[in-house]
C-alpha cells in the first residue's frame, strides 16, 4: 500500500495494529476494510485501553438480567417487570458542536434502551463546564457552551416525551478545554420481552430501518479516540445532525415491533455506525454477513461504501428478521413514515462480505475483529502531585469566619439551584415523576404497572477523585446510593460513564485504573453491581486533561410509590437529626476550594459498613412512617445541606450541634444524613440497634435560618440559591 505510515496515521491505528490485521486478513486490506478495523479498534469502540481494569466489575445479582455487553442493562424490579438503564458520553462532539453533540448524545442512549424493547421513562444527565463565574473569553465560551449543551438536551428530551427528572451539573477549571456531556436513559419492559443485539440464523434477512444515512458523523468514532490540539478543535464534519421527531416515529415503531414475533435482534446504529452494529450482532453468534451497501437508503448523492459503512447519521437501527416476515418489518416501519430496506443475510462463513452494485468490496472476518482488538497494558505511574497536596489541610490558611465562609460557599455556582436548566426539560411528561429535578438528592418515578417507585441518582465529586483516584470512584458510587435511599428505595445497581485524560500518559493511566479498582471495590461491598457503561478517554486539550471524572448513576427500587420520602422541611417545629460522625475532613471539599482556591488534602473516611447501615435506617424508617424527611450530608458540609433543605421548602430552622471544630459545619464528612423525625422514640431506637451514632440538632422554624454561629434571612438565602446561577450563566445575553 502507498504512503502507508501516512495512511495509518490518519485513521489511528499502529504498525502493530496493521501487522495484526495482515494476520487476520491473510492479505493486504483495501482502504474500505482499513476504515472498518479503524473504527472498530478506536478506543471509542474497542476499549483497548480499558478493557484490562473493566475485567472483574462486580457484575451479578439475583435481581441483574443482563450486565454489559449489551445496549443497556437490565435489572429485575419485581412483578415482571424491569428497568432497562445505561449511561453514555457524547463529550468530544459537545464541546465542538454544543447544541448537536448534546442533542445526538440523548438521541443515542435513548435508542440504546428502547432498542432492548424497553419504553424510555427517564433521562437524567451528569454535565461538567469549566469556569463560568470570570468575565474573560474562557469563561465566556463555557457560558456559550452551557447555553448550547441545555438547549440540545431540552429540546431533544422534549420532543421524544421523555421526562428529564434529574442529574449533576458542576464547574472546574479542568473543564476548559474539554467539557464533559454524560446522558442517562432508563426504560421499562415486561422480564419476558427483552430484546437483544443478535444475528444468527442462515439466511435470516438483515434490515435496515430508520433515517436515510448522510455524511454526518464520519469518523467520529474515532475522532472521539483523539485529544483535541488547536489544529483539530473545530471538527464539526464529525458531529452527527439529530432528528428528535424521525427518532419519536423510530420508537413507536420500534415497539410496534416488540408486540410481534417477528424478528431475532435488533441493534442501534450507534459509534461507528452500519459498521459497528453488524459487526456486533454477528460478533454475538459467531455467524457470517452479507450487506449490499447500494440497497441502503442515502440522504445525499453520490456516497461511496466507506461513507455508508462509517457514517454515524442518527435515528437508525439494524435488525436480524426472521425468514418469512421481512416484509411484516417493512410495513410497520413504512407505515411509521420511516426508510426500511433489505440489505442482506445472515451466512455461515463468519466473514463480513459488502457488496457495491454486485461488486464485492470488503471481506472481513468477523469474530476477530471484536476478540483481536488490541487490549494494552499501557505504562501506569501515580502522579507526583498526590504526594505534594496530600498533606494539606485547612488549618494551612487564614481561618475565614463561619458566617462569610458560608456566604461564599452557598452563593456558588455549585450550589446554587439549577433551575436555569432543568426548567428546560419537561420533567412532567408521562405524569410519573413523583420526585423531580430541584427536589434534591435522588429523582423518582412511579412504575404504574407494579405499584412501585424507581429511584434514580447520577454523581461523582470530580475534587475528590483528583486527590484520591481509587476512594473518589468509590465516593462516587457511595453518593449515588446514599442519594437513592434518601427517598426510601433500595439501591441495586449502576451503570457509570468513566471520564479521563490521555491513557498514553502513565498518570493518566494510573488514575483511571485506580478509578476502577474503587468502582470494584464499593460495587462488591454494597452489591450494587455494573450493569452496564462507558469509557471516555482522550479528555483533554493541548496536553491539559480533565480531573478524573467516573460518573455514577445509581437506580433504587421503592416497594411502595406513595412512600417515597421528601428531601427538604415538611413540618414546622419537628425536629431534626443528624445522622452520622463528624471529624474535620475537608480534602477536596467545596470549602477549600471556594475560600483557597486549592484541591487538596485526604479525601474523608470511607466506611461501607456504615452507609449500609444508614442506608437502611432512611429506608426502614421510612416504611414504618417515623421519619417525614431525609438529605444526605454532602458537598458543603451540615450548613450547606440545611441551608438547601430551608431554601426549597421555604421553612426556617434553627440548629445547634457540638463539635470539635466550629468550621466543621462545612466538614465533608462520609455516611451522614440530616433527618426529619416524626417518632423519636422508635426512630433512636432503630439507629440503636444499626449502631450509628445520631444527635438532635435541631428544629424546623417558620422562617429564619441557623447553624450554629451562621445566621441567614429565609428569603434572602431563597434568593441566592435560586437566581445565583441564572445570573451567571446569562450575564453575555
Amino acid at each position: 500500500m502507498e504512503n502507508l505510515e501516512e495512511v495509518l496515521k490518519k485513521h489511528k491505528l499502529t504498525m502493530d495494529e496493521y501487522e495484526n490485521i495482515l494476520k487476520i486478513m491473510g492479505r493486504e486490506p483495501n482502504m474500505l476494510e482499513i476504515g472498518i478495523f479503524s473504527s472498530m479498534w478506536s478506543e471509542h469502540c474497542s476499549y483497548k485501553s480499558s478493557k484490562k481494569y473493566l475485567n472483574g466489575f462486580p457484575t451479578k445479582a439475583p435481581w441483574v438480567i443482563q450486565g454489559p455487553g449489551e445496549n443497556a442493562g437490565v435489572i429485575d424490579i419485581g412483578d415482571g417487570m424491569a428497568a432497562v438503564f445505561k449511561m453514555e458520553s457524547h463529550n468530544h462532539p459537545s464541546f465542538i458542536e454544543p447544541y448537536q453533540g448534546a442533542a445526538t448524545g440523548v438521541g443515542g442512549i435513548l435508542r440504546d434502551v428502547f432498542t432492548m424493547g424497553a419504553r424510555p421513562v427517564a433521562n437524567m444527565n451528569a454535565l461538567r463546564f469549566g469556569n463560568v463565574t470570570n468575565s474573560d473569553d474562557i469563561s465566556k465560551h463555557q457560558r456559550y457552551l452551557v447555553r448550547g449543551v441545555v438547549a440540545g438536551i431540552g429540546d431533544y428530551g422534549n420532543c421524544m416525551g421523555v421526562p428529564t427528572i434529574g442529574g449533576e451539573t458542576s464547574f472546574d477549571e479542568s473543564y476548559n478545554g474539554n467539557i464533559l456531556v454524560n446522558a442517562f436513559t432508563l426504560g421499562l419492559a415486561k422480564t419476558d420481552e427483552i430484546f437483544y443485539g443478535l444475528a444468527e440464523g442462515i439466511g435470516n434477512p438483515v434490515v435496515y430501518v430508520g433515517s436515510k444515512t448522510g455524511r454526518d458523523g464520519l469518523g467520529g468514532a474515532v475522532m472521539a479516540s483523539d485529544s483535541f490540539t488547536e489544529e483539530n478543535k473545530s471538527l464539526r464534519p464529525t458531529v452527527q445532525v439529530g432528528d428528535p421527531f424521525a427518532e419519536k416515529l423510530l420508537l413507536e415503531a420500534c415497539l410496534e415491533l416488540f408486540k410481534h414475533d417477528y424478528i431475532v435482534g435488533i441493534q442501534d446504529m450507534g459509534a461507528a455506525g452500519l459498521t459497528s452494529s453488524s459487526f456486533e450482532m454477528a460478533g454475538r453468534s459467531g455467524s457470517g454477513m452479507i450487506m449490499n451497501l447500494d440497497k441502503v437508503p442515502a440522504r445525499e448523492e453520490n456516497m461511496q461504501p466507506f461513507e455508508f459503512m462509517l457514517s454515524e447519521s442518527q435515528e437508525r437501527m439494524l435488525i436480524c428478521a426472521k425468514k418469512g416476515y421481512e416484509d411484516k418489518v417493512l410495513e410497520i416501519f413504512r407505515k411509521w413514515d420511516l426508510d426500511a430496506e433489505v440489505i442482506g443475510e445472515v451466512t455461515n462463513t463468519g466473514n463480513m462480505e459488502l457488496f457495491w452494485h454486485g461488486e464485492r468490496v470488503a471481506d472481513i472476518p468477523v469474530l476477530p475483529v471484536g476478540e483481536e482488538a488490541p487490549i494494552y497494558d499501557r505504562p501506569v505511574a501515580r502522579p507526583a502531585y498526590l504526594d505534594e497536596i496530600a498533606n494539606t489541610t485547612i488549618d494551612d490558611f487564614d481561618k475565614v469566619a463561619n458566617q462569610e465562609a458560608f456566604e461564599k460557599l452557598f452563593s456558588s455556582v455549585e450550589v446554587a439551584d439549577k433551575a436555569w436548566i432543568f426548567e428546560q426539560y419537561d420533567s412532567m411528561v408521562q405524569t410519573n415523576t413523583i420526585k423531580a429535578p430541584g427536589s434534591l438528592d435522588a429523582s423518582c418515578i412511579r412504575v404504574k404497572e407494579n405499584g412501585k417507585a424507581l429511584a434514580m441518582s447520577s454523581d461523582c465529586n470530580p475534587r475528590y477523585n483528583y486527590i484520591d483516584p481509587k476512594g473518589g470512584a468509590a465516593a462516587a458510587v457511595i453518593e449515588s446510593g446514599r442519594n437513592v435511599a434518601m427517598t426510601g428505595a433500595r439501591p441495586l445497581a449502576i451503570t457509570d460513564c468513566l471520564n479521563y485524560g490521555n491513557p498514553e500518559t502513565p498518570e493518566i493511566m494510573w488514575q483511571f485504573a485506580e478509578g476502577c479498582y474503587g468502582i470494584k471495590e464499593a460495587c462488591a461491598k454494597l452489591t450494587t453491581p455494573v450493569v452496564s457503561g462507558n469509557v471516555s478517554l482522550y479528555n483533554e486539550t493541548n496536553g491539559v486533561g480533565i480531573f478524573p471524572t467516573p460518573a455514577i448513576a445509581m437506580v433504587g427500587v421503592n416497594d411502595d410509590a406513595n412512600k417515597v420520602l421528601p428531601s427538604s422541611f415538611q413540618n414546622v417545629g419537628a425536629s431534626l437529626y443528624l445522622v452520622g460522625d463528624t471529624t474535620s475532613e475537608f480534602g477536596g471539599s467545596l470549602y477549600m476550594k471556594e475560600l483557597y482556591g486549592k484541591v487538596e488534602g485526604k479525601l474523608p473516611n470511607i466506611d461501607y459498613d456504615k452507609e449500609l447501615a444508614l442506608w437502611e435506617l432512611i429506608i426502614e424508617a421510612n416504611k414504618a412512617d417515623v421519619i417525614s424527611a431525609a438529605k444526605d450530608v454532602n458537598v458543603g458540609g451540615i450548613a450547606i445541606a440545611l441551608a438547601k433543605m430551608s431554601s426549597v421548602s421555604g421553612k426556617g430552622v434553627t440548629c445547634n450541634i457540638d463539635l470539635n471544630d466550629s468550621r466543621d459545619i462545612f466538614s465533608e464528612s462520609f455516611s451522614r444524613a440530616i433527618v426529619e423525625v416524626k417518632n423519636e422514640v422508635v426512630f433512636e431506637n432503630m439507629a440503636k440497634q444499626l449502631r450509628l451514632s445520631i444527635t438532635k440538632i435541631g428544629k424546623v422554624e417558620e422562617s429564619g435560618f441557623t447553624c450554629n454561629d451562621v445566621k441567614a434571612d429565609l428569603e434572602a438565602m431563597k434568593n441566592s440559591y435560586f437566581n445565583k446561577f441564572q445570573e451567571v450563566i446569562e450575564q453575555d445575553i
